[in-house]
């Protein structure tokens, strides 16, 4: 029995609009981003003009979730608090 316990079964799909509600966006969007190679959004089928997407939810939560913060992230948020006097002309 301790055997079948450590079988897990794999995690399931979920659809777009679920995967949408999920992340907090528009599905529209999220169907653009898988078009674009989303980790995490599969494609069923072989139609060239529309495909139905699936997703795993945990893939898309690491996917889009920062491991650890950006060296270039900090320098950027940085400049963009800088004040420049004089006028932009």
């Amino acid at each position: 029995m301790a055997d079948a316990d450590a079988i897990k079964a794999p995690e399931p799909f979920v659809s777009a609009g679920e995967a949408a509600k999920f992340l907090s966006i528009e599905r529209r969007f999220l169907l653009a981003l898988a078009r674009k190679g989303l980790p995490g959004a599969y494609p069923i089928g072989t139609g060239e003009v529309r495909k139905l997407w699936v997703f795993r939810l945990s893939e898309l939560s690491s996917a889009i979730a920062p491991t650890k913060p950006s060296a270039a992230l900090i320098q950027n948020s940085a400049k963009r608090g800088t004040i420049r006097s004089g006028s932009p002309r």
